[in-house]
């Protein structure tokens, strides 16, 4: 009965803390014990948040460790956490207290060893070939000589002066260089800007646009050219309308540019080598070429001297032909002269003959006198034959005239009495008596019903009015004459006499 009044006490004596205060001395205890840890382990679950932050899991064989970093140190990684990959991530353990879990705040990740890059290298690149971005139907020629050469490197390595030194040495040409850094923070973009930079250049611009590309660097570890892994830059490279070299690291080095490269070199002084011959080689060339041409333009010119020396031995020899021709011609003269002599003298033959056939002036006036003289008389006689022809013609004329204005006349009279006929029938015509009020009975077959005899009750008839006709029907006694209908007195019966209508 003593014991529990004094364990109460004691218990009434230990410290009360609230579940924040507890949450934030949990805090405290992490973050001062684990400030600053590196923890190696299996990326699961990345997500880039919509607010730029990353949430991932980092865990291994027995247990799991939730990792975040902030969205001002995602851009610092150097590169993107994805499913699976084994990293070393740098940073501090603190705690989430709302939910009671602790987690690792990264401040710096990188791949676990060279296995953990080449698998990741192999996964991408399957990916983008996938996509199609390595096929060589996309490949386009290096041109044989280009004007203008454009240099995507660092310009202070010595992969710029191998490459000029390069070109000097066997074809020099105008050499642009863009500026990037090949390894770091940032450089897959700006080696991406750069390939895309150049293909945007105008050809006639004050930075004319280069012919061929080369992107190149030296020699390094995995991880040093894993920059040109990266997919803006193998994107970049695919997308390049100008033919590029890649020529990055020695020749044991490959990359995932070199498979979207239209070219790989194994160095870069092998690129130099690939974009440009050598003049004292093309120089020979030429020079052979022109040796070449020279014989074999001789050795045409000989075959066609041959040639024409043969033809020539199968022709005439020219004095002869012109023997031959001065013959003929000497030959065609005299038969000229002759022909025109006799032709001369037919002609004057004729001319004569004629002449003899041609009457004097005299005669033939005489004649054409005696011609006109009966002509004249031949054209009295048909005026005067004419002229009889004529009164004649007149006389009967004159009395056709005076038949026909007889005959208008007689006509104008006979239209005059049918006009009055015709007045005088209208005047008497049935259809004038019905203006007047009457009207005209026909029964079924259309004939007029002149008499009340001829009608007989129950038939229908017709009844024809000055401007219209109607149907009836007989009723009543056949021999009754018509009767008016009396008036109906006021107040009294209706007359039980029926109507023909």
């Amino acid at each position: 009965m003593t014991e529990m009044p004094q364990l109460a006490t004691a218990e009434r004596n230990v410290v009360e803390y609230s579940v924040s205060e507890i949450s934030q001395a949990v805090k405290r205890t992490l973050e001062g014990n684990f400030e600053h840890v590196r923890v190696r382990g299996e990326v699961g679950r990345p997500n880039y948040h919509g607010s730029g932050h990353l949430y991932f899991t980092l865990k291994d064989d027995s247990a799991s460790l939730d990792g975040v970093c902030w969205r001002g140190t995602v851009g610092r990684l150097g590169l993107r956490i994805e499913e699976g990959m084994e990293v070393v991530c740098t940073g501090r353990i603190s705690s989430y207290p709302r939910s009671s879990r602790y987690q690792i705040v990264v401040e710096s990740v990188e791949l676990a060893g060279e296995g953990a890059l080449l698998k990741l290298l192999e996964d991408r690149r399957k990916r983008l070939a996938a996509e199609g971005l390595f096929e060589e139907e996309r490949k386009k020629d290096i041109p044989f000589l280009p004007e203008i050469i454009g240099v995507v490197t660092s310009p202070t390595g010595a992969v710029i002066r191998d490459i000029l030194h390069r070109l000097a040495d066997r074809f020099p040409r105008r050499v642009i260089l863009w500026p990037v850094p090949v390894q770091g923070e940032g450089a897959d973009a700006r080696v991406a800007a750069a390939i895309e930079g150049f293909n945007a250049l105008d050809p006639g611009g004050l930075v004319p646009r280069p012919d061929v590309l080369i992107v190149a660097r030296g020699g390094g570890s995995l991880e040093d050219l894993w920059t040109f892994n990266e997919e803006p830059v193998v994107r970049a490279a695919a997308a390049s309308e100008i033919p590029l070299i890649s020529a990055i690291g020695h020749e044991t080095d490959t990359t995932l540019i070199d498979f979207a490269a239209d070219r790989r070199a194994p160095t870069p002084t092998a690129a130099a080598e690939m974009a440009v011959p050598v003049r004292a080689d093309l120089r020979t060339q030429i020079l052979d070429i022109e040796r070449r041409t020279g014989a074999a333009i001789d050795r045409v010119l000989r075959d066609g001297a041959r040639a024409v020396e043969g033809f020539a031995r199968g022709l005439p020899r020219p004095d002869r032909l012109l023997e031959q021709a001065n013959q003929a011609v000497d030959d065609q003269s005299d038969r000229l002269r002759n022909g025109l002599a006799n032709l001369l003298a037919a002609r004057g033959a004729g001319v004569e003959r004629a002449a003899a056939g041609i009457r004097s002036p005299a005669e033939q006036v005489a004649r054409a006198g005696e011609h006109v003289g009966g002509f004249g008389e031949r054209l009295s006689s048909a005026v005067e034959a004419r002229m009889e022809n004529a009164r004649s013609r007149y006389a009967a004329t004159d009395a056709a005239r005076r038949m026909t204005g007889s005959i208008r006349r007689r006509e104008g009279a006979l239209a005059e009495r049918v006009a009055s006929l015709a007045a005088m029938l209208e005047s008497l015509s049935y259809e004038r008596v019905l203006e007047r009020g009457f009207a005209v009975v026909r029964d079924e077959s259309g004939l007029p019903v002149a008499r009340a005899s001829d009608a007989t009750p129950g038939n229908a008839i017709e009844i024809q009015f000055s401007d219209a006709r109607l149907g009836a029907r007989l009723d009543g006694r056949a021999d009754a004459p018509p009767r008016r209908t009396p008036r109906r007195r006021k107040g009294g019966r209706d007359d039980p006499q029926g109507t023909l209508l």
